[in-house]
């Protein structure tokens, strides 16, 4: 078997948590792309410019980061982390319900910072909760976890296309132009203008023409059936925070249910609290006061005789993310203004599969590192993945003018980008023996770089033209190689830290019992004499 029967067997034991980890993952895939899609709509249903529905972008982002950065707080029993990612849950599916009664820009906006902020708290819990479980076997099973979000992320547009209103946005798109003008940031009508085509394609229609007309505003107020979308995405997300409460039902955490009693150890939480036994037997390495979120791992408690390669491996980590994720935000965002623009030239129709080809390589690529994990390193895939991104992009910037390298080259730069997270997530794990701070760092700085580096490179591209695109994407994906490579370096001198220390604390065992046996000895050597 291509995996052998101690995964299938660690799989099995933990079969049900793992699956309702992974259907969380896929609310936060299709939480996340639904907005795409739709932003044409959710501009005519707010009658907002341009300029203003930009601001929900911004809100669902920012509240992403904040919810990755205390998600941790909940991890400290299994109550509080299930008990989260079940109200998480359900706030999502109550945004989608309610996005359609949201007239205002600003009432969307907060709708979206609701939602950002319970995408957060799955992110870090759902990540921390896997690597917890199956540890130093956690790669394999990251990668199927992140493979659902883009799986939700695919399914999303898929599911709003039907109900997308052709004349919704013609109109609102001209008013948004003529009032925001230049000052409008190019990277926002970049995206709008994705996603719009993206539509289009989708549906294999002409890309509608802007009109202007009576006819088109009247078809815009009388609003699309893009609520159906919302509502359809609201039912499929409920058997998600049902899983979490079935999920709690049989972990006997719900007190309200009858003979709800506190969960008892069985069988395999016993071995595993035996080989934590075992593990605490062993001579200690630093610690940095167990899991929790960004600020109670930043406590001047926890970090007391700590080495400098312990903070150094966690922003170390967390920068190779920033970028990494950064270049899968930049990209996306941008490949469609940059194949309709010059050199390439596509029309917009050819350029809107370009999005859709990255995000399904994205997909694929995460589907097929599941057994790549099983069977290489870690380090060996995550430095194979950043150089064969430096490679596609350095490719795609020395042919410009070539329009099937643009389509393979998306297509590329989504499969080695794919499994570089959930990678990355393991191995620094593995390195701080699996404290769960490492993974609040990671994936805040990784939301955190996808949203600096795609309105970074917007405004490159803006001043410098759309060639730059490529270049901003050669020089991050070589900070991020170069950035892993110093990782590595630390990661040696903390191993060397740890060797060190562990020979230290033999060193005492050993000269305890000699200096307590040595008295004893000196009666011993006087009686022979006598």
């Amino acid at each position: 078997m291509f995996v052998d029967e101690r995964i299938v067997t660690l799989f099995k034991r933990n079969a049900h948590h793992t699956l309702t980890y992974w259907s969380l993952f896929f609310s936060f895939g299709l939480s996340i792309a639904f907005l795409g899609p739709t932003i044409k709509d959710l501009q005519c249903q707010t009658k907002s410019t341009l300029s203003q529905i930009t601001w929900v972008f911004f809100s669902q982002q920012f509240c992403l980061l904040i919810g990755s950065s205390v998600g941790g707080i909940f991890k400290r029993t299994l109550f509080s982390a299930l008990s989260a990612l079940l109200v998480s849950t359900l706030l999502i599916s109550v945004i989608f319900a309610v996005i359609p009664w949201c007239t205002q820009v600003l009432t969307l906006a907060v709708a979206m910072a609701v939602s950002g902020l319970a995408m957060g708290v799955i992110d870090t819990i759902a990540n921390i909760q896997l690597v917890s479980i199956y540890q130093k076997d956690s790669a394999v099973f990251l990668q199927a976890l992140h493979f659902f979000i883009g799986f939700g992320a695919l399914v999303s547009p898929l599911i709003a296309d039907p109900f997308l209103s052709e004349h919704c946005g013609n109109s609102a798109g001209n008013s948004a132009g003529n009032s925001t003008g230049n000052s409008t940031g190019n990277s926002t009508g970049n995206v709008t203008e994705l996603t719009h085509h993206f539509r289009n394609t989708l549906i294999n229609s002409p890309v509608a023409e802007h009109n202007g007309g009576e006819a088109a505003a009247a078809a815009a107020a009388a609003g699309s059936g893009v609520h159906y979308a919302f509502w359809i995405m609201a039912l499929i997300n409920l058997p998600v925070p049902l899983a979490v409460l079935f999920l709690m039902y049989r972990e006997r955490l719900i007190p309200c249910c009858p003979g709800a009693a506190p969960h008892l150890l069985d069988k395999d939480e016993l071995a595993m609290e035996n080989r934590q036994g075992a593990r605490a037997a062993e001579p200690p390495a630093p610690q940095a006061g167990g899991h929790g979120n960004i600020f109670s791992c930043c406590q001047n408690d926890n970090l007391r005789g700590l080495p400098l390669s312990f903070f150094m491996i966690h922003i170390l980590g967390g920068m190779v993310l920033f970028m990494s994720d950064g270049i899968v935000g930049a990209y996306a965002g941008f490949v469609f203004t940059y194949a309709t623009k010059p050199p390439i030239g596509l029309v917009p129709k050819a350029a809107g599969y370009l999005p859709s080809i990255f995000w399904a390589a994205i997909t694929a690529g995460r589907l097929l590192s599941i057994p790549l994990s099983y069977r290489f390193p870690v380090v060996r895939l995550l430095i194979f993945n950043l150089a064969g991104t430096i490679v596609t992009v350095l490719l795609l910037l020395i042919l410009p003018n070539s329009r099937a390298m643009l389509y393979v080259g998306t297509c590329l730069c989504g499969l080695f980008l794919s499994s570089i997270f959930p990678c990355m997530l393991a191995y620094t794990e593995d390195i701080l023996d699996y404290q769960g701070c490492a993974t609040s760092v990671l994936v805040t700085s990784a939301g955190m770089g996808e949203m600096v580096m795609t309105v970074l490179v917007g405004s490159i591209i803006e001043t410098n033209g759309s060639y730059s695109f490529l270049l901003c994407g050669v020089i991050i994906a070589s900070l991020g190689l170069l950035i892993f490579l110093a990782l590595l370096f630390f990661h040696r001198l903390h191993r060397n830290y740890l060797t060190g220390t562990t020979r230290k604390s033999a060193m005492v065992e050993e000269e305890t019992p000699g200096a307590s046996g040595s008295p004893a000895a000196e009666p011993n050597e006087e009686a022979q004499k006598s």
